[in-house]
């Protein structure tokens, strides 16, 4: 894999379409995880520091140490301004004025700040959100509605996870993270391979294989192919009924 002209073709993106959208920078959420933090370490190369503004926004008591410590070391390794918001009160007010949501509502209701958040400092900064999605979640739907979907670009889009990790380590992203469990941190001990049911590695295979058009009868197969489809809504606009004709 050629990792210096994939590097290039992604930062020309992000300044292409910085600039086409007459944006003065972007706005990164550190999770401390290898997407974010290479999306951010693409960022920097493409734009400089001056214009990238990283957010670690950890729920405290959910969120684990090591996370924060990590996104804070990435943000200073790079020298971009960042900021550290704990997400507890404004999780707990949602709660406090929605009543109990049960685990799945309370769950996406996290993301969904955090992308509140985001937008808040991107507006306020005329900048753009960069996503952290990655081609493997984006595929299965793995990320929230309107929560970590709520972007306005995706460098890493498309690559799948175990690409990302070799881009990563082309990158100089820190091994640490790069061989760190993922994790999407909704709750503790939450790992995004147990939400799955396979590991990245297993996935990216298979996602390959649906997309080369291969058939196979086996359980992980299927699993994957119904991710896809029933996730189709993620990744499209809401659909609008056709009525214009019926006007005329």
């Amino acid at each position: 894999m050629e990792w210096e002209k994939v590097t290039d073709t992604i930062c020309n993106f992000i300044k292409g379409y910085i600039k086409e959208s007459n944006a003065d920078g972007v706005v990164v959420g550190l999770s401390g995880g290898v997407d974010s933090s290479t999306v951010a370490f693409l960022c920097v190369r493409a734009l400089g520091k001056e214009r990238v503004l990283g957010l670690v926004m950890p729920e405290v008591g959910i969120t684990a140490e090591e996370d924060i410590r990590d996104a804070i070391d990435i943000a200073e390794r790079l020298g971009i301004e960042y900021k550290t918001v704990e997400i507890n009160e404004i999780v707990n007010l949602f709660k406090e004025k929605l009543g109990e949501g049960g685990k799945l509502a309370e769950a996406n209701l996290k993301p969904r700040i955090r992308m509140i958040i985001n937008y808040y400092h991107a507006n306020r900064m005329n900048r753009l959100v960069a996503g952290t999605g990655n081609k493997s979640e984006l595929m299965i739907g793995y990320f929230t509605k309107y929560g970590d979907g709520g972007v306005d670009f995706l460098p890493i889009g498309d690559l799948y996870k175990t690409e990302v990790l070799e881009l990563a380590r082309y990158l100089g992203v820190p091994e640490k993270i790069i061989r760190k469990k993922p994790t999407a941190g909704l709750w503790i001990g939450q790992t995004d391979e147990d939400e799955i049911g396979m590991s990245y590695t297993e996935l990216d295979k298979i996602l390959e294989a649906i997309e080369k058009g291969e058939k196979r009868d086996d359980e992980k197969f299927e699993r994957v192919r119904y991710l896809i489809r029933i996730s189709k809504h993620k990744r499209e606009m809401p659909p609008v009924a056709k009525v214009r004709e019926l006007l005329e």
